[in-house]
């Protein structure tokens, strides 16, 4: 995104910090979460916030969490979580999703976060893009993202991403699992 202010790094143990301190300026995202929602683990009831931000941390160490991490000069700004399926099994509106069929994408777009007073500056569409080029050279596949219509719902609510967002890179409107909710694919080439 040579057009962009900003600059992608992935998330690993040389970025953990960055993201880790986006993460605490903004009360743990979503009461709490540490973008753990979207894993299996999340299914654990019970778990302190502090367990969260460990348990992300494990996954980050054994490379079993993947993000394109969005800075701004030497400050994380943002991220766009994704992974393969089986690292991201938990989705918004999975009874809708299941019932509606289409087989198994070979990566998920699960969450995505922008920096409060950073809202509308296009870093969730520099983190989508990331997150798309990071894929690409992880060998490429089929991507699904599952957002929403951002007239629709609260800037701070749209952790999925916005439909006009993904539409701007390409995705394609597969199918609505929700009101305002929608599969959105594509596919993309390996680097």
């Amino acid at each position: 995104m040579s057009d962009s202010p900003y600059v992608i790094k992935a998330l690993d143990e040389s970025t953990w910090s960055d993201f880790a301190d986006l993460v605490e300026r903004n009360g743990g995202i979503f009461g709490g979460c540490w973008c753990m929602g979207f894993h299996p683990e999340a299914a654990d009831k019970g778990v302190s916030v502090d367990e969260k931000r460990e348990r992300k941390r494990l996954r980050v160490r054994a490379a079993t969490a993947h993000a394109a991490l969005v800075f701004e000069g030497d400050l994380c700004v943002g991220w766009c979580q994704f992974g393969p399926p089986q690292e991201l099994t938990r989705i918004k509106s999975r009874a809708a999703y299941e019932r509606t069929g289409g087989g198994s994408p070979d990566w998920r777009i699960a969450c995505c976060y922008v920096d409060k007073g950073r809202r509308r500056q296009g870093v969730a569409r520099a983190a989508l893009g990331g997150a798309l080029e990071l894929i690409a050279t992880l060998g490429g596949g089929t991507v699904e993202g599952y957002p929403e219509a951002a007239d629709a719902v609260p800037a701070g609510f749209l952790f999925n991403g916005a439909l006009s967002t993904y539409e701007q890179l390409g995705f394609a409107r597969d199918r609505p699992i929700g009101k305002h909710r929608w599969v959105m694919t594509k596919t993309v080439e390996p680097l």
